[in-house]
């Protein structure tokens, strides 16, 4: 099944829901960044969250950063997720593995901690972004991101992000975004049920394992609701905007002395971008230009 993004809405637009596959794109972090099973499930959760956040936004520029750092030996971990269906991110310690939690399940929660922050940055588009900070309620990224929802946005969310990953690598990735709306917000039974039936989910991964689709999840949890399945489907992907000329640029902020130095010692330079694990290589006669451009910019 294709990665990809599925918007609808129910009881007279009182309810929105999101869907979002992302299994594809979280293998993708996985090997890119040589994660552990229990550092693939953290990012992949983030990166869902992400995308589902971003969902909401109007401008075809606007993204959403995501950085949750939390007590846990993950050190943390960074996401960026934009409108236009992309995506990239990665953890401070992608190497880190746990057993498994009292339920079996890979501990997330505890690999990202129990203790700590979530930070969420809206870019949309134009003038200063809007940021929120809330603290982590189980490091378990789906629970913390739903808070911030409520918290933060005062919108009434359930959200439900998961991974599975096993020896061959992650088979099914994605999560479901189901929010009241501000006009239906006061309805306590429409909130109710729609707690309810989330509730009764056991995750949202088993469901793809069983081979259901987002309409079909959508029609189980909202089909009696007047559900309306927007026909349109976005894809989505693992696409970072790093470059060789990002990297240049950033080079040449170091300055004559520090580049002249990378000549000298190190016989270039080389760097590697943290969302993506792209590895840059720079030789020394592209950093002596860099130092020409410099000299001819002071003078």
């Amino acid at each position: 099944m294709a990665d990809q993004l599925i918007r609808a809405t129910a009881a007279d637009g009182g309810i929105r829901a999101v869907g979002v596959i992302t299994t594809r794109l979280t293998e993708e972090a996985r090997q890119r960044h040589k994660l552990s099973y229990v550092a693939t499930a953290a990012l992949g959760r983030a990166m869902s969250s992400g995308l589902l956040l971003a969902s909401s936004m109007k401008r075809e520029d606007s993204r959403v950063n995501i950085r949750i750092k939390g007590d846990g030996p993950l050190g943390g971990l960074l996401v960026d997720a934009g409108l236009d269906g992309t995506v990239r991110g990665y953890v401070t310690n992608p190497s880190v593995e746990l057993p498994p939690n009292a339920v079996g399940k890979l501990d997330v929660g505890g690999a990202v901690g129990h203790n700590g922050y979530l930070y969420v940055v809206r870019d949309v588009g134009y003038g200063y972004p809007y940021s929120s900070t809330v603290e982590l309620v189980s490091g378990e990224v789906g629970e913390d991101v739903a808070h911030y929802l409520v918290t933060s946005e005062q919108t009434p969310s359930a959200l439900l992000v998961g991974v599975f990953v096993g020896s061959e690598g992650v088979t099914a990735s994605g999560g479901i975004l189901l929010q009241v709306m501000p006009k239906a917000a006061r309805d306590e039974a429409l909130v109710q049920t729609l707690d309810s039936r989330v509730s009764q989910l056991s995750g949202f991964t088993p469901l793809l394992r069983q081979g259901k689709a987002i309409p079909e999840i959508f029609q189980d949890l909202l089909g009696d609701m007047g559900l309306t399945i927007f026909p349109e489907v976005q894809m989505v992907r693992f696409n970072c905007r790093c470059s060789f000329n990002r990297v240049l640029g950033a080079l040449k902020l170091l300055g004559v002395d520090e580049l002249q130095d990378m000549i000298e010692k190190d016989d270039g330079a080389e760097a590697t971008c943290d969302f993506c694990g792209e590895v840059y290589r720079a030789n020394c006669d592209q950093l002596s230009q860099l130092i020409e451009d410099l000299q001819a910019e002071s003078v």
